[in-house]
């Protein structure tokens, strides 16, 4: 039988059999590397369990890493929707790390605004405007009182939700699926953070061709699958002027004559997304040093 992981609980996982029920499954083997949103080949051994034989090819992987593991998000998204919020506050950091790991799978990435009725909303919204000049969508909104200026951007997509704990994307499911009721939890102020209440990858269907991944929060993002080499070209803004520096293995860190530095300098690349870039290039430097 072939069937689509629509949830996975370290190593067991509810597939969902192509015209047939959800049943649960275990992988062949010790080591695990399925996520959700697979396709899968599976032979039953009762009524309702089954092992998974194989993975089907991917059309794309979303995951993060660092320097002893791999941690798989979802598979086969078409789309990364990254959720902040006006409260706690959200990192760029963990924005921009997002946004290159979409880049380098070849998913699109839209920025949710959460909780876009709270004061802080205009200073978010500004910060989150050179973003928007990048080409990503930036949709604000409100989840507790209505998700539906998201529901376009759903359509005929295959989505996963990411984003810190206490951003909301509970509730944006509940809105979405409410018979989804996923756990929701408040906001310490102390800390300034959320807590965890996903805890594990799903995936609702919202029709024959939209679906949506939920997935546990986040609160760093590791890139160390990603080589040198390859990083600028997760930062849309850069691939005009690659290939431009003076020297043609750049890797437009300290080098003289790179055009991206010079682009910053003239406005055209903002400089703090330069530094994001060489924060993450540096950190792979070092971890290939290792």
């Amino acid at each position: 039988m072939r069937g689509t992981v629509v949830a996975a609980f370290g190593r067991s996982y509810l597939v969902e059999a192509d015209g047939g029920p959800v049943i649960t499954c275990f992988p062949r083997g010790k080591r695990s590397e399925i996520a959700c949103g697979d396709r899968v080949r599976i032979s039953s051994t009762s009524p309702d369990q089954g092992v998974i034989d194989a993975i089907e090819p991917r059309t794309s992987l979303f995951y993060r890493s660092d320097a002893f593991r791999q941690k798989l998000i979802a598979a086969n998204v078409s789309q990364i929707v990254l959720v902040l919020a006006t409260s706690p506050t959200w990192y760029e950091e963990l924005l921009n790390r997002c946004l290159v790991a979409a880049e380098c799978a070849g998913a699109r990435a839209i920025i949710v605004l959460n909780k876009a009725d709270l004061p802080a909303t205009v200073a978010a919204l500004a910060e989150l405007e050179p973003y928007a000049r990048l080409g990503y969508a930036l949709v604000p909104l409100c989840a507790r009182d209505s998700v539906a200026p998201l529901q376009p951007w759903l359509q005929g997509q295959t989505s996963v939700l990411v984003g810190q704990s206490g951003m909301g994307k509970s509730t944006i499911i509940n809105g979405l699926f409410p018979d989804a009721r996923a756990a929701t939890s408040s906001i310490s102020a102390a800390l300034d953070s959320g807590r965890h209440t996903t805890t594990h990858a799903r995936l609702y269907r919202g029709g024959p061709e939209t679906s949506v991944i939920d997935s546990p929060g986040l609160q760093e993002f590791g890139l160390h699958h990603l080589v040198i080499t390859d990083l600028d070209a997760g930062f849309p803004e850069f691939r005009p002027l690659l290939g431009t520096c003076r020297f043609a293995n750049c890797r437009h860190l300290q080098e003289p004559g790179c055009a991206l530095d010079a682009a910053a300098d003239a406005g055209k690349v903002a400089r703090r997304r330069l530094h994001a870039y060489r924060a993450i290039a540096l950190q792979l430097l070092e971890a290939s040093a290792r």
